[in-house]
């Protein structure tokens, strides 16, 4: 139900901060658990990176903004998405990501970030662009509204904690993940299930 550690306490009659270790230890679990299915060998993907952090930062906005976790994430159409924290968007850093996690056989769907040329020539038969700069956000089948709207869900959501402490922004970007690749599933009996086979 996505109830926060003072709602549950509340309802359960457990201390908070026995709720908070719960919780904590079932994010380890649902960390764990979006990594054991994060390779994406083919299909269509969208590739994207977004910004997570404070929304007023003076100086420069959207790339290179300060003070904002930077986020890679990897959604594979009708399917799953994959997030990984990085350091910065450089071409160098995405394409490590990109070569480790998906198979060159995959349709490849990004925007015009430089950061993402030279996709073909690592070896990947389609790459397809929408230049944003241009105002262009779709182009028949190319655009990346999968991976999107995985942002705009996991900013919702992680809102309602009027910010995150640096060590645990993992975790509960990892829960968004689990929470979106199961949007369709029974959670209830998803999250019972998991921790039969991996109890915390």
């Amino acid at each position: 139900m996505d109830l926060t550690a003072a709602k549950t306490s509340e309802l359960t009659g457990i201390t908070r901060k026995s709720v908070n270790v719960i919780f904590q230890k079932i994010r380890i679990r649902l960390l764990a658990e979006c990594e054991r299915h994060a390779p994406f060998q083919t299909g269509v993907v969208e590739l994207d990176e977004s910004y997570f952090g404070r929304r007023r930062i003076p100086g420069k906005r959207g790339r290179g903004a300060s003070g904002k976790t930077i986020v890679f994430g990897i959604y594979k159409r009708g399917d799953k998405v994959y997030t990984e924290i990085v350091p910065n968007c450089q071409r160098r850093t995405l394409q490590a990501i990109i070569r480790g996690k998906i198979g060159l056989d995959a349709v490849i769907h990004t925007d015009g970030w430089v950061g993402y040329d030279g996709l073909v020539d690592l070896g990947f038969k389609k790459h397809f662009r929408v230049n944003h700069h241009v105002n262009e956000f779709a182009n028949k089948t190319g655009h990346i509204n999968g991976i999107e709207s995985f942002w705009s869900f996991a900013k919702r959501r992680m809102l309602k904690f009027n910010g995150l402490r640096n060590d645990k922004f993992l975790l509960h970007l990892k829960e968004c993940e689990f929470r979106f690749n199961h949007r369709n599933h029974d959670l209830y009996k998803t999250l019972l299930s998991m921790l039969r086979t991996h109890p915390l």
